[in-house]
């Protein structure tokens, strides 16, 4: 969803993908420099779903504009209990 924004909004062609798979979580961060839509962190439905989404498995979620422009949009997702 993160990267479809990207596409869709940020009138840029790029944007960074971070994975970091930890011992007990999963943590996932997407930025870009591009020109976004100037709205609040709590815009769209795509930002409001991927937040529902997160805490509905007890994760962490986040998305702001960058300071000097750009985007971030981040997650960090734990484990269920025993999965390695």
């Amino acid at each position: 969803e993160a990267i479809t924004n990207v596409v869709r909004h940020s009138g840029t062609d790029t944007c960074r993908v971070v994975i970091h798979r930890r011992a007990d979580e999963l943590a996932v961060e997407i930025t870009d420099r591009g020109r976004g839509h100037g709205q609040g962190p709590d815009s769209g439905y795509g930002l409001v779903g991927m937040r529902e989404r997160a805490a509905l498995l007890h994760g962490e979620f986040s998305a702001a504009p960058l300071p000097g422009g750009g985007f971030r949009v981040a997650a960090r997702l734990p484990f269920p209990t025993g999965v390695r």
